[in-house]
C-alpha cells in the first residue's frame, strides 16, 4: 500500500545535514603540517639509526691516530734510490714497461728485494697517470699514509720510560726538509715526540722522511688542530714551554745550568726561519729562549737551533744522572 511505511522492505528516510565542503568538515585534512623534518630527525628513519650508532661508537671509541689524507708518490730514479737508502717506508716501486736497465734502476730493484718491496711493471702511460703526470724516469715509489700519534701519546712515552718529558713544537715551519732534520735531532738527542700543526706547516712527506734518515720511523710525530691550544694543555699537564727566540730574555746557558729548567718537563717550541715564533705561540710560552752566538748573525736554520738547543739539554739532563 502506498505510504505504508511499515511494509515489508521499505525504508525511512530521515531528513539529512547538508553534506561539508572543503570549508567544513574536511579543513583540518587541508591544513599544512609544516616542512617535513630531516632524515637524521626521523626516528623511524635509517639514517637517523646510522647515527644514534655512530654516536655510540664514538662515545666508546678511543683515540685514533691520524693519518695524512692519501699515500704519496716519489717519482724519479734519484728520488727512488735515495727514498730507499734512507729507509723510507715504501710499499710499492712502479717501473715502467721498456725503461732502460741503467744502475740507478738496478740498484733501486736490489734495494726492493732486501726490503720485502713489491716490484710492478706498468706502461708509462699508467705511471703517468699515478704520478700525476711527473717526471719519473720509468720509475716510482708508493709511500703510504703517514699515521700521526695525538699528543698525549708523547707524554704517555716519557711516563713509560721514567723520564722528564721533552718534546718539540713547531710553529710555522713549512719547509718539510726542516721538519725532517728536527725529527732526526729529536730522535738523536732524546726527545719523546714532535708536534705540527694540522694546518699551515710542514707535514710527513716523502721529502722530511728522507732527511729524517729513518729517525721518522723511531720517535712519533704528532698532529694538532690548535697549536697554542695544545701548548696550555702540555703546561696543565706540568709541563714548562720555551719558545726559541733571537731576543729570548733567558739564555740557553741559562735554561741548561746545573738545576735549571731543562731538567724538568719540558717543551721547546721552534718557529719558522726569519718570521720566528707567531705572537700568540710566543705569548703562551713561560719562557722566551735565545742561542748565545759570536756575532751578530740574525737567526739560525730552524733545523740547526732545534739541534742546538736540544743538544744543550742532552748535556744537561746526562750529566744530571752522571
Amino acid at each position: 500500500m502506498a505510504g505504508n511505511s511499515q511494509r515489508k522492505g521499505a525504508i525511512r528516510k530521515t531528513a539529512k545535514k547538508p553534506a561539508a565542503g572543503s570549508g567544513g568538515r574536511v579543513k583540518r585534512g587541508l591544513e599544512g603540517k609544516g616542512p617535513t623534518p630531516k632524515a637524521k630527525d626521523r626516528p623511524y628513519h635509517k639514517a637517523h639509526k646510522a647515527q644514534a650508532r655512530a654516536q655510540q661508537d664514538q662515545s666508546v671509541r678511543p683515540k685514533r691516530r691520524a693519518k695524512s689524507s692519501d699515500a704519496e708518490w716519489v717519482a724519479g730514479r734519484n728520488s727512488v734510490v735515495e727514498a730507499l737508502r734512507a729507509g723510507v717506508p715504501v710499499t710499492g716501486l712502479y717501473v715502467a714497461e721498456g725503461a732502460e736497465r741503467d744502475g740507478r734502476l738496478r740498484e733501486a730493484f736490489q734495494l726492493a728485494s732486501e726490503g720485502g718491496i713489491s716490484l710492478l711493471e706498468v706502461s708509462r702511460t699508467e705511471l703517468d697517470r699515478m704520478t700525476g703526470g711527473a717526471v719519473h724516469q720509468g720509475l716510482a715509489a708508493r709511500i703510504p699514509a703517514y699515521e700521526y700519534a695525538h699528543p698525549d701519546d708523547l707524554l704517555a712515552r716519557a711516563a713509560d720510560e721514567k723520564e722528564a718529558p721533552l718534546v718539540v713544537a713547531l710553529d710555522q715551519v713549512t719547509d718539510p726538509r726542516n721538519l725532517g732534520a728536527i725529527v732526526r735531532s729529536a730522535s738523536g738527542f732524546g726527545a719523546h715526540g714532535v708536534v705540527i700543526p694540522e694546518r699551515r706547516a710542514a707535514t710527513m712527506t716523502a721529502s722530511a722522511w728522507k732527511t729524517s734518515a729513518g729517525a721518522a720511523a723511531r720517535i712519533p710525530v704528532a698532529q694538532t688542530v690548535n697549536l697554542t691550544r695544545q701548548l696550555k694543555a702540555f703546561q696543565e699537564a706540568g709541563c714548562m714551554v720555551v719558545g726559541l727566540a733571537a731576543d729570548g730574555d733567558v739564555s740557553l746557558t741559562d735554561l741548561t745550568a746545573p738545576d735549571g729548567l731543562a731538567e724538568g718537563p719540558l717543551v721547546v717550541v721552534v718557529g719558522a726561519e726569519g718570521g720566528g715564533l707567531s705572537r700568540l705561540v710566543a705569548e703562551t710560552c713561560d719562557q722566551l729562549v735565545s742561542i748565545p752566538m759570536a756575532n751578530d748573525l740574525e737567526s739560525l736554520n730552524a733545523g740547526v737551533a732545534a739541534s742546538v738547543t736540544l743538544y744543550a739539554i742532552a748535556q744537561a739532563r746526562t750529566s744530571r744522572v752522571s
